[in-house]
């Protein structure tokens, strides 16, 4: 009760401060709005709740695409990354190539290179999936890799003296010791797909969260940014929470380590 309790009072702290400095107009002079324009530029938590629930429908069907998008450019992320994690882990020549190559590829501004995409790949969801791919490859591959890496050499060297095959080793023991690390990257990954698919969605898109973002702000419908952005949170954080769960449920023996 007290771990739910704390966060969920220090977050009506902050809305009601919001709400607060929202509707006195202070909020507006300390970010230099005209107060006569602050409903619409400087929107209280209550206009944001008004506009969720006045728009409820057309944040339904933007925000399916969005998710749908999220889903497949994580699931495809999620792939590439634990097969490149395993090919470095067992060759090292693999692992000299594409550990570079990894890192550089975080090097790329993603608002840079997604027009390219869309020139690429058109104005479908092709460009979306490649930026949240691009932007959860990263996390997953390396943290998947380190896990990989830290298994215990003694139970290698045991499940060689039993005559175990490479393919029954990396099953048996480097697999599952590595599923923490990998649901550790994964985490972080899907937090960071949901700004992926907005950033594919600015730069062309006819549907979706980011494409009602932007038609929002051009009509200075500021709280339905704000309405938009809070559907966007809670794709993350329901996804964070579902690989949270499925940590705790295929990876049960690093909980009670840590309990320990």
């Amino acid at each position: 009760m007290r771990r739910w309790l704390l966060p969920v009072l220090f977050a009506m702290l902050l809305l009601g401060l919001w709400e607060l400095l929202a509707q006195t107009g202070v909020l507006a002079d300390i970010l230099g709005v005209d107060r006569s324009v602050r409903g619409l530029l400087v929107p209280a938590p209550s206009d944001v709740a008004t506009s969720l629930w006045e728009d409820r429908s057309l944040l339904a069907d933007n925000g399916w695409v969005t998710l749908r998008e999220i889903l497949f450019g994580f699931g495809i992320s999620l792939v590439l990354g634990v097969l490149f994690a395993v090919a470095m882990h067992l060759s090292r020549g693999v692992r000299d190539v594409l550990y570079p190559a990894l890192v550089a590829s975080q090097t790329i501004p993603i608002i840079a290179i997604a027009p390219i995409l869309v020139i690429w790949l058109g104005y479908g969801i092709g460009p979306k999936l490649a930026v949240i791919a691009l932007i959860c490859f990263f996390p997953i591959t390396v943290n998947t890799f380190d896990g990989l890496r830290s298994v215990d050499p003694d139970a290698v060297r045991m499940m060689r003296t039993l005559d175990a095959s490479r393919w029954s080793i990396l099953r048996r023991v480097e697999l599952p010791a590595a599923l923490p690390f990998f649901f550790s990257g994964a985490k972080i990954a899907v937090a960071v797909a949901a700004i992926g698919a907005v950033f594919g969605e600015w730069v062309g898109a006819d549907s979706g969260l980011g494409h009602l973002m932007l038609t929002a702000q051009g009509s200075l419908l500021t709280a339905r940014v704000f309405a938009a952005i809070v559907v966007l949170s809670v794709f993350a954080i329901a996804l964070f929470g579902l690989l949270a769960l499925l940590e705790r449920r295929l990876a049960w023996w690093e909980r009670e380590g840590l309990q320990a």
